[in-house]
């Protein structure tokens, strides 16, 4: 039997195909049932409208810097905890923002897939 790939691997390509826009790529490492709560707003984007805010570049990323990554596994479960870095724009509006992130992948078709994503900003230090 082939090792299973890192849940790392998944959490990569989630970010770069935010960050080329490439919703096939998207497609394939989202779970059917993903589900994201924005870090700038604390709604809930479902799978659907997060392929089609990307897709229509409405949800540009020009950078994600991810940085203190950790993986832990649990029966056919991975959470994956860290910080970044992002810039880009959500329609005419320009967005920089640093956070803490989760995400929860689930082993499904031989790989892992993304079912649930949290962001959480870093507030800047008080002046």
């Amino acid at each position: 039997m082939a090792s299973r790939p890192d849940a790392l691997d998944g959490d990569r390509a989630f970010f770069a195909a935010l960050i080329a826009a490439d919703t096939r790529a998207l497609e394939a490492v989202l779970a059917d049932d993903f589900m994201l709560i924005d870090v700038m707003s604390g709604s809930e984007v479902a799978r659907a409208a997060l392929l089609e805010l990307v897709g229509t570049r409405s949800l540009i990323f020009d950078s994600i810097e991810p940085a203190e990554t950790r993986v832990r596994v649990h029966d056919g479960a991975a959470i994956v905890t860290g910080r970044t870095r992002m810039s880009g724009r959500f329609g005419a509006t320009a967005f920089t923002v640093a956070s803490r992130y989760t995400h929860v992948f689930v082993w499904q078709d031989e790989r892992w897939r993304l079912a649930a994503a949290q962001g959480t900003q870093i507030a800047p230090p008080p002046a």
